[in-house]
């Protein structure tokens, strides 16, 4: 299980080995007791504006946190998710400090929040904001379980209907999008465990089954079964995945 304590030494290890970037780990993770007191500072200082700046922007995060304490513990189960499957990431501060999917991921944390609480106006400003600062764009409204990589990153797109379950990996690109105007129900749900390659596209009111892999590049416009591999435009089946959750290996290969 993955403890404050052990981020902490790994961040105090990187300032003594690179001085110049002591004074941003110092205020960013060390002088912080609590992760939830050191994502309130870096989140609201990436997502800091002239019309809302850092310091109300961390009210509200230090707040969310405070009422529903569950939001750090699925923030730990995103991290190490993080830390587990991509071969870059060395530390688990790492994706704290850097990855701006994750950055994401904990920002639209907050904004559903504040949706679930009836604060749509600013739940939609957090929207904004993460959009335009991290180029990732996640209705507010839309439901994402625990242990979620998103990998690089931009370009992300989630309709405000959309359902993804626990243990998803998405790169780069990837929308999960309606097929028109439509109100209502009208977006992906994506089954525990699912891999979705960079820039592929799920459009309407579809399942992605538990296990399933989404090659790169795939415009998904039927359900896909469980544990079943698709690739194409449109997407058409053409195999199974190796793992049972192939999410947890991030394999591309097809």
């Amino acid at each position: 299980m993955l403890e404050w304590s052990q981020i902490r030494e790994e961040v105090t290890k990187s300032a003594q080995q690179e001085p110049i970037l002591a004074s941003f780990l110092h205020a960013t993770i060390l002088n912080h007791d609590t992760l939830e007191a050191a994502l309130s500072f870096h989140l609201s200082n990436i997502l800091d504006s002239a019309t809302l700046p850092a310091i109300a922007i961390r009210e509200v995060i230090a707040d969310a946190y405070q009422q529903q304490p569950e939001l750090i513990t699925t923030c730990m189960q995103d991290l190490t998710a993080t830390y587990e499957r991509d071969p870059v990431c060395q530390c688990y501060s790492t994706p704290l400090l850097y990855f701006k999917g994750f950055h994401a991921l904990q920002s639209y944390r907050i904004s559903h929040y504040l949706w679930e609480q009836q604060r749509r106006q600013l739940a939609l400003f957090f929207q904004n904001r993460i959009s335009t600062v991290l180029s990732v764009d996640i209705h507010p409204a839309a439901k994402i379980g625990s242990g979620l990589l998103i990998d690089h990153a931009t370009g992300i797109v989630v309709g405000e209907t959309a359902v993804i379950e626990d243990d998803v990996s998405m790169l780069h690109s990837v929308t999960l999008g309606g097929t028109g105007n439509q109100t209502g129900d009208r977006h992906p749900k994506v089954g525990k465990g699912v891999l979705i390659g960079a820039g592929a596209k799920i459009l309407g009111n579809l399942t992605i089954g538990a296990g399933a892999k989404i090659a790169a590049g795939s415009v998904v416009l039927h359900p896909v079964a469980p544990h079943t591999t698709v690739a194409g435009v449109p997407a058409q089946p053409i195999g199974q995945p190796k793992q049972e959750q192939p999410a947890l290996w991030m394999d591309q290969s097809i």
